[in-house]
């Protein structure tokens, strides 16, 4: 088993959810695909999709909804068949 780091890719404002009435993208113990979304950065009120990058299941979100987050900053941890 190995391990994969989603990172942020621009710095912004991390969201969990669509919207604040929609439930969660992902939570911990999902199985995601690399092009599932997994939250949303938004910087001056223009939204970027967070994508896995790789297939595996969700161990660890490193940060809350809404915490202001920086390029490269890891967003949550998968664990990966490789």
């Amino acid at each position: 088993m190995g391990a994969h780091e989603i990172q942020a890719p621009l710095p912004g404002v991390f969201y969990r959810r669509p919207s604040p009435d929609q439930d969660e993208y992902v939570a911990i113990g999902d199985v995601v695909t690399p092009d599932t979304t997994i939250g949303l950065v938004e910087i001056m009120k223009q939204y970027a999709e967070i994508k896995a990058g790789a297939a595996g299941k969700i161990m660890s979100f490193e940060v809350q909804a809404e915490d202001i987050i920086g390029p490269g900053d890891v967003i949550a941890v998968l664990e990966t068949d490789s």
